[in-house]
């Protein structure tokens, strides 16, 4: 069986914009789906993270798919660097691999971005990277994910007008990515 982990962002939570309906549709494919809650911003720490993490890394394999939202990529990459076995593939939305220069979240972002990512080490423990951002996403500017991309050799999957992908701006379903995890899922 399958199996999916979905990781919210800086001031996020499980239960917020398209993640519900996500875990709900994978669920039906037969889909183990994982979407833990991380401390946020109160006590958010790269460390902190990796605490509430260390219970699920036992259904990390290759058949693992992840799924991260703003601030999730960046954990997610911290999580792949370190692994010992590839896993299947990631879908980055709406991230970055570095500082935003916005105060407020470069912050309680700083213990996730202060030091450089192995992109060779990242590139060897996951078989494939989808990076997906807006044209018009008032945190993340377009050019972040295409570096972001480029560093990972993967397609920057571009969706105009979808802000940040979240609830304000209408993102509680997110049709673009389950068709992707779909054909993924069903290979």
């Amino acid at each position: 069986m399958r199996t999916v982990f979905i990781i919210h962002g800086a001031y996020g939570n499980p239960g917020e914009n398209w993640f519900p309906w996500l875990k709900e549709k994978l669920e039906k494919l037969g889909c183990n789906v994982y979407v833990p809650k991380f401390p946020t911003p109160e006590g958010q720490t790269l460390e902190n993270w990796m605490k509430v993490f260390k219970d699920y890394k036992k259904y990390l394999n290759e058949d693992t798919i992840v799924v991260g939202h703003s601030l999730g990529p960046v954990f997610l990459l911290r999580v792949i660097e370190k692994l010992d076995k590839p896993i299947k593939a990631a879908f980055f939305v709406a991230s970055v691999a570095r500082q935003l220069g916005i105060p407020r979240f470069d912050k309680i972002n700083k213990t996730f971005l202060d030091k450089g990512f192995d992109w060779d080490k990242i590139k060897q423990n996951c078989k494939r990277f989808y990076v997906y951002n807006s044209d018009n996403d008032p945190y993340v500017p377009l050019v972040l994910g295409k570096e972001l991309a480029e560093k990972l050799d993967a397609d920057l999957i571009v969706i105009k007008g979808a802000g940040h992908f979240n609830e304000k701006t209408g993102y509680t379903e997110f049709h673009e990515l389950l068709e992707k995890l779909e054909k993924l899922i069903n290979n």
